[in-house]
């Protein structure tokens, strides 16, 4: 894990959000069920089986479905009320407080995109999983809120310019790429769109805070005037749809990866090709 990886997120405003989302959460969190869903359809299409898991991030869905499969889970979440409900324990995903080999599965649903040190805490989850353990994530990736990201803009330049409001966000490539840095193998990163319909901004907001899925920017730009806020609202519904709804989009990214074993399947060494693919695409003569 790095020390010096920079502080984006303010840990005690993500912990007081994700707190104040917890109440809500079962009417707000469509998006982290949405997640949740595919994540074990995932884990359905995995011919072994798993015996302990840790839930990164509280999802009763994820929970109640690996319980059915009679699989032992630990949860971990930011948040102390979200924590507490799950019979889990409340940590920040880059300082996690599990021993190493002590899970075979590591499932998160809708948090990886707000963790300062995100490769840190890979690093964490690989070295956690046992051996030929499964790592599966998603989160909300680059691309999202466009509507939202446009209306804020709109708002900003009636002031002083552009103001830091919603997160940095990873996209499948850099997804990718990091699993990779961590140590993992057979990695991949895939992304999925996400069309919802809202009829004005404050439901999508609502969505958010109520999720869990809210800005905790360490760095801020000032609240929003009276005129500023106006501005916001108009201009996200001057997009929308006839029937008055307005189209917001989310980008998700997944993750699947595995933690080394020597009994996984290794890329062929460099240099051992027996056939030419250029002689192979050659046209017949």
């Amino acid at each position: 894990m790095t020390d010096a990886a920079p502080e984006i997120f303010d840990r005690q405003r993500r912990r007081v959000r994700r707190d104040r989302a917890a109440a809500r959460i079962a009417t707000h969190g469509f998006l982290v069920d949405h997640i949740a869903d595919e994540l074990l359809g995932r884990l359905d299409g995995v011919d072994r089986r798993f015996t302990r898991a840790l839930l990164i991030g509280a999802s009763p869905r994820l929970a109640d479905a690996l319980a059915a499969q009679g699989i032992t889970t630990l949860t971990v979440d930011a948040g102390y009320a979200l924590a507490r409900a799950a019979g889990g324990i409340q940590a920040d995903e880059d300082r996690l407080p599990i021993a190493d080999g002590s899970m075979d599965l590591v499932l998160s649903a809708g948090v990886l995109d707000s963790v300062n040190d995100l490769p840190g805490a890979l690093l964490l989850i690989r070295r956690l999983l046992r051996p030929d353990g499964l790592f599966l994530a998603g989160f909300a990736g680059a691309g999202s809120l466009p509507r939202l990201r446009a209306a804020m803009l709109a708002a900003d330049l009636l002031g002083r310019g552009a103001a830091p409001r919603l997160h940095p966000q990873i996209d499948v490539r850099g997804a990718g790429d990091l699993l990779g840095r961590a140590g993992f193998t057979l990695q991949v990163a895939d992304g999925e769109g996400l069309d919802v319909r809202y009829r004005d901004m404050d439901a999508l907001l609502a969505d958010l805070r109520f999720s869990g899925l809210g800005s905790v920017l360490a760095e801020r730009g000032p609240a929003l005037d009276r005129m500023q806020a106006a501005q916001a609202h108009a201009h996200f519904l001057a997009g929308a749809d006839p029937d008055g709804r307005v189209t917001e989009r989310f980008e998700l990214v997944y993750c699947t990866a595995w933690s080394p074993d020597p009994s996984q399947p290794r890329p062929a060494r460099r240099g051992s090709a027996t056939a030419s693919l250029a002689a192979a695409l050659r046209p017949p003569a």
